[in-house]
């Protein structure tokens, strides 16, 4: 935003990020102008992305003649925002790949603000943040620590490329520190993490670790009956063996979202509260907002007596997410003291949700969300999830202690997707619904079964003490195969 309009990148003053129905329309009439017919325009945004990310100089005969059909609709599309004064999360990285390639003193400027880079999770860069970091680390002169690691790739689908980071460490005028202790799995999980891998890696656990323990539940019958006996069986049992245990620490990790619905109404049925935290949950983890929202909900529980979170906590993030619309002294002091004023007579877990977030929304947010140029998709969420919990909604019957999880529930599994999982642990990890056909999916390519592999050892690691892996005994997927058999075939030697 700074250097915008002195890079010309032919950006208004007030560009905003685009919404997701933003997007669906720009490409709607993008379609209309440049191919037209009865398709829906939706089924080209997969292949739009990928080529957008794959071939960053648009001034390149490759852009042009390896899809011109597809260059053509991308084109118009970008058009059809910029129009609109709207850019997508796509065009942050693209467009200042672009502008610090064609204006050097945008280097030297970066650099004289930022004499060091630090990347986290440098394996699901793209091409063009990765050609960006090469370009201001290897050619400017900023310094780089990176830290990634290339096994837990497994966002293919946005533009993510291991190798990447491969290439990055085996340079000459690059230092690369391997880190070999897994501090968080049992030592039996670490060494059979490798076998999901089918590579060696040099993995260890500290000394002292616990051991965790695998254990393997092949099933007949449908999802909702392995479901079923995954609540009625596997779980309670393995609770029995760790008396105590929160169920916050219990998680059920699953290829996707459809096949949580079998699992969470089997929680349902045998008393288990749980959490979603996939793509049909109440609203996506990812939104900085709603996490913030539901700390504010705990600090009217019981928050602002224990001091968990701290109100100061509350303040730092409220004006990190609002970063734009508080951009003076006098409006980061005033949203303090709104937000006080808001939290603090509300002190109450039975307030309904619904007249909670109306109110947030209508006294503190409204103003914040009109100032902000990248909030509009958080707004749309929040608006969202108010109608979900407004009379004939679903989750109508919510009070704040429930959205909060401090009212009933307040203790629940973690119901989540692979992906979703990445970063997180957990005492008790359930793989479910791990079968041929689903992990890899049917048809993958050569990179894809490569992916889903690293998918696998994602969800395998997420676990410290025990790992269930539940699969249809007729079709298990080949990683559980190959794990099973060298767990097998080593419990044999000793």
């Amino acid at each position: 935003m700074p250097y915008a309009k002195l890079a010309g990148l032919g950006l208004p003053d007030r560009f905003r990020v685009a919404t997701q129905h933003d997007q669906r329309g720009a490409l709607e009439r993008a379609f209309r102008r440049t191919i037209g017919g009865p398709e829906n325009p939706q089924n080209w945004n997969f292949r739009m992305g990928n080529y957008r990310r794959r071939i960053l100089n648009r001034d390149s005969d490759q852009w042009q003649t390896e899809d011109p059909e597809l260059a053509r609709l991308i084109e118009a599309y970008e058009r059809e925002l910029r129009t609109r004064g709207l850019i997508d999360f796509d065009d942050m990285p693209l467009l200042a790949v672009r502008a610090l390639r064609q204006h050097p003193w945008l280097q030297r400027a970066v650099l004289a603000k930022y004499p060091i880079l630090a990347v986290d999770e440098y394996q699901d860069l793209g091409r063009a943040l990765h050609r960006m970091v090469m370009g201001l680390c290897f050619r400017t002169g900023i310094r780089l620590f990176a830290v990634g690691d290339v096994d837990q790739s497994i966002y293919g689908f946005t533009g993510a490329y291991p190798e990447l980071l491969q290439r990055l460490s085996e340079r000459d005028d690059v230092d690369t520190v391997r880190l070999r202790f897994n501090y968080r799995c049992g030592s039996r999980i670490v060494v059979a993490s490798e076998y999901v891998l089918g590579e060696e890696r040099g993995y260890r656990a500290p000394e002292g670790a616990d051991e965790g323990t695998i254990f393997f539940h092949p099933r007949h019958g449908s999802y909702e009956q392995q479901a079923e006996y995954l609540f009625s069986t596997v779980l309670p049992r393995a609770l029995e063996r760790m008396p105590g245990l929160a169920h916050g620490k219990v998680a059920v990790l699953y290829p996707a979202a459809w096949i949580g619905d079998a699992v969470a109404d089997a929680a349902q049925n045998h008393g288990f509260a749980t959490v979603r935290t996939d793509g049909n949950a109440l609203y996506p983890r990812s939104s900085r907002l709603m996490r913030w929202l539901e700390l504010c909900a705990i600090w009217c529980c019981d928050g602002w007596q224990s001091g968990k979170p701290r109100f100061s906590k509350l303040v730092g993030e409220g004006r990190r997410i609002f970063s734009d619309a508080l951009a003076s002294d006098d409006q980061r002091l005033s949203f303090k003291r709104d937000l006080l004023a808001f939290l603090w007579a509300r002190r109450s877990a039975a307030i309904n949700l619904y007249s909670w977030l109306e109110d947030i929304r209508s006294d503190l947010l409204a103003a914040l969300f009109a100032r902000s140029r990248a909030l509009d998709e958080e707004s749309a969420t929040l608006v969202g999830f108010v109608e979900r919990t407004a009379v004939g909604g679903d989750a109508a019957e919510m009070n704040l202690g429930l959205f909060s999880g401090r009212g009933e529930g307040i203790d629940r599994i973690n119901l989540s997707t692979l992906h979703s999982a990445k970063g997180r642990e957990f005492t008790i990890v359930v793989l479910f619904g791990m079968d041929d056909g689903r992990i890899p999916r049917n048809g993958a390519t050569p990179g894809e079964v490569r992916e889903a592999r690293r998918l696998f050892y994602v969800g395998f690691t997420r676990a410290e003490r025990d790992l269930h892996i539940m699969f249809t005994a007729a079709r298990p997927s080949p990683f559980v195969a190959e794990v099973r058999e060298r767990i097998e075939h080593d419990q044999n030697d000793s």
